[in-house]
């Protein structure tokens, strides 16, 4: 695999996080649910994962309702009504239908008037959706952008596969990008690819290469697929080298970040990472134990929570890195 110091590291200054947004569904599903509903062992997924509970949306509720809503709840915190709304970007890998867009839907449901579109990054959407959002409030082309990272993780696992199932849940966040100072925004991102490694975390079935049949459905070959020990260790590897060097391009060293919002994948990957880094653990923030890996809403779910404990302030540097299926990676350092 390619490492990440082939892949450039830039800047993207004058935007600012207006507000931030978060949902996830009500049913609360336990380890204890799990080994009563599927005989899980709930102290191996503890110790395996750090992961006690996970939110799962019912039958009636699908990614872009609780895109909707997160996006709802940015909008009345930030004071900005739907018709002020010029550009809406979701991140998500469970779209609600294969066509048309999230985005369209949500765009309905709120009632915005603007170009709407999904970004499919898979864990890393959001951080590409974010960046994407960037460009448009940094060109002058757009005033206030809405953000989403949101997946209904749950409707896409097979529930026999016990090494996948309990790992997600479903949830969704949103922010709001507006003009900022010259000092706000990313001090130093890199995006990166790596299809070489598409088969260690991919959904084979349901695309345009092997779409969906009666006998591959019954294989399950439509749920995901994740073989877990590659995926552990390019994780750790990869975020560590990448987090060096966009930390370092941003002028900083890994003590003056001020938080960590990582992807909420495994506490284990969080552990792995902190240890290379020397980090304070106590600056990463950690919220899978009750949401599991939410995939593209993990990011600004973790960070509305941070937001709400009053752990971010003005000119805070703080390290944000989406890493997962691709194999794809976003990681910047914003000055908030």
């Amino acid at each position: 695999m390619p490492t990440s110091d082939q892949y450039p590291i830039r800047r993207l200054t004058g935007v600012e996080i207006a507000a931030v947004g978060a949902c996830v569904p009500d049913q609360v599903v336990t380890n204890a649910d799990l080994q009563r509903l599927y005989g899980f062992d709930p102290e191996w997924i503890v110790q395996r994962t750090g992961i006690r509970e996970r939110r799962h949306a019912p039958p009636d509720e699908a990614t872009s309702d609780l895109a909707a809503r997160a996006a709802a709840q940015c909008l009345e915190r930030a004071g900005v009504q739907p018709s002020e709304v010029d550009m809406l970007l979701v991140g998500t890998f469970t779209p609600d239908y294969l066509c048309p867009s999230t985005a369209a839907l949500v765009q309905h449901k709120l009632g915005l008037r603007c170009g709407a579109v999904d970004l499919q990054a898979a864990c890393a959407g959001f951080m590409y959706s974010l960046i994407t959002g960037m460009q448009f409030v940094a060109a002058g082309t757009s005033k206030r952008c809405l953000v989403i990272g949101a997946d209904c993780n749950s409707r896409i696992l097979n529930p026999a596969d016990t090494k996948i199932y309990p790992l997600f849940g479903d949830g969704a966040g949103a922010v709001l990008l507006t003009p900022g100072s010259p000092e706000q925004g990313m001090l130093a991102y890199s995006l990166g690819a790596d299809g070489g490694g598409c088969d260690y975390l991919i959904r084979p079935v349901g695309g345009s290469r092997t779409p969906f049949s009666v006998e591959n459905a019954a294989e399950g070959k439509h749920y995901l697929f994740m073989d877990g020990k590659p995926v552990f260790k390019w994780a750790i590897r990869l975020v560590e080298e990448n987090m060096r060097q966009v930390v370092g391009a941003a002028g900083l060293t890994l003590e003056q970040l001020q938080l960590v919002v990582l992807h909420q994948a495994n506490v284990r990957i969080l552990d792995g990472i902190a240890d290379a880094l020397g980090l304070d653990k106590s600056k990463v923030a950690v919220q899978l134990d009750r949401y599991g890996n939410t995939s593209a809403a993990s990011i600004p779910l973790a960070l509305e929570e941070c937001l709400q404990a009053g752990r971010v302030r003005r000119g805070d540097p703080i390290l944000m890195s989406g890493f997962g299926a691709g194999l794809a990676w976003g990681t910047g350092v914003w000055r908030w």
